[in-house]
């Protein structure tokens, strides 16, 4: 049965999918393997992901129904939390560059509302996720 159901499987992969190379490091393949190994997702799944991404259609992949899509929802919200520490960070250094004369000012305090809504976020995502 394992003979026919490859050949089955191969089959129907011909029919419906393109297979192609690309060239790449052999260091980034490497650092790609494991980097998916440890995530539990294939490198199939994660090019795939990228391509639609790129070319912004969405993904319709079994994963967002499996356990493995956990371990893809808290990947995207690291790195959503990093983008949005370093969002924080830099208006942060906005604001301090901002002259003493225009502490009070709109541009002050509009730099201070953003601070404030993006570290809100920023704990309302690790709250929920804790």
């Amino acid at each position: 049965m394992g003979k026919t159901s490859n050949a089955a499987k191969q089959r129907w992969n011909k029919d419906h999918y393109i297979q192609f190379k690309v060239w790449v490091r052999p260091e980034t393949v490497e650092e790609f393997k494991a980097k998916c190994k440890s995530d539990g997702v294939s490198m199939a799944s994660e090019v795939a992901s990228f391509m639609h991404g790129y070319c912004n259609k969405p993904t319709s992949s079994r994963n967002e129904l499996n356990v493995a899509a956990r371990k893809h929802r808290r990947k995207a919200l690291g790195i959503l939390l990093q983008q949005l520490e370093m969002i924080r960070d830099a208006e942060l250094q906005y604001q301090e560059n901002i002259p003493e004369n225009l502490v009070n000012s709109i541009r002050y305090e509009a730099a201070d509302q953003s601070i404030e809504a993006l570290q809100e976020a920023i704990d309302k995502l690790n709250e929920v996720y804790e």
